[in-house]
């Protein structure tokens, strides 16, 4: 399988942040931290994106990622002592809301960094696209 490198970078770049941070911080100053990180980097990205959700084509209300990396992948942070599968849920919400095929999700709050590759089922893959 070939390495995936923009979710290979956003990983090393959550794993400098709670190598330095450890855990026990509240989600917003990991995303903070993560956003000094990945400034670090030639990524391109944008914090707390809200997108409209739809009902039958009425827009129902809101939600925000908390990253946008190179408007290809969302990444949805937490800071909470284990995932649990309404987690996993929550961020694959994102992926059919915003249309992409990957996220990621990061738990800080765990003694060591947890991270989970999510795919969207409802995106058909198109060879090129990443």
């Amino acid at each position: 399988m070939e390495r995936d490198e923009l979710t290979y970078a956003v990983i090393g770049c959550a794993m400098t942040v709670h190598a330095k941070l450890g855990n026990g911080f509240q989600e917003v100053i990991y995303q903070r931290c993560l956003a000094i990180e990945l400034g670090k980097t030639k990524l391109n990205f944008a914090r707390e994106v809200e997108h409209p959700i739809f009902y039958d084509g009425i827009e129902v209300g809101t939600r925000r990622a908390d990253f946008i990396i190179e408007n290809k992948l969302v990444v949805e942070l937490k800071a909470i002592i284990d995932l649990e599968d309404v987690h996993l849920a929550q961020a694959k919400n994102y992926l059919v809301a915003y249309q992409f095929e990957k996220g990621l999700l990061i738990n800080f709050g765990a003694r060591s960094l947890q991270y989970k590759l999510i795919f969207n089922n409802n995106k058909q893959y198109r060879p090129g696209e990443a």
